[in-house]
């Protein structure tokens, strides 16, 4: 049998992850009361899945902006998962810690996914890259002294 020669999205640390993030939120909906069933729990459980099959539905594309799509719609799903959870947090399903604990696991992953999607745009001609710092951090911060509002202010 021949070595490896591609990179399998099962190879990708972020996707077991979100894999294993997935089969816990779905044994955490389970204990919560059975009207959520086909409401909140069918929601954070389709977001949940959806995170690491964005991944995968766009690994074996043979364009690279595909891929950072991919990593892009996987980045939306985590946060939307976060959001679900934290509406159980609101009703009582869960306890502070528990959402706490699940928030900064996929925090983790949107961390994971933003490294790999800096290390695809490496991948295209520098034009076409979206990630371009070509100010300062003190010129940006000049620039824009006032936040929106509900942004954090510049260190």
């Amino acid at each position: 049998m021949s070595a490896k020669t591609f990179m399998s999205v099962e190879d990708l640390e972020v996707y077991r992850k979100l894999c294993r993030l997935h089969l816990e939120v779905c044994d955490l909906t389970h204990q919560w009361p059975a009207e959520e069933r086909y409401e909140l729990g069918s929601q954070v459980r389709r977001s949940s899945n959806s995170s690491p099959s964005q991944l995968a539905e766009k690994n074996d594309d043979r364009h690279v902006r595909n891929k950072i799509e991919g990593v892009n719609r996987s980045r939306g799903e985590a946060g939307e998962t976060i959001h679900h959870l934290y509406m159980a947090l609101l009703k009582k399903y869960m306890t502070q810690s528990t959402f706490q604990e699940y928030r900064e696991r996929y925090q983790e992953c949107v961390r994971m996914l933003n490294g790999l999607e800096k290390t695809l745009e490496r991948k295209l001609p520098s034009s076409d890259r979206r990630w371009r710092m070509t100010e300062s951090r003190e010129q940006y911060n000049a620039e824009n002294e006032l936040s929106p509002p509900g942004w954090p202010s510049s260190p």
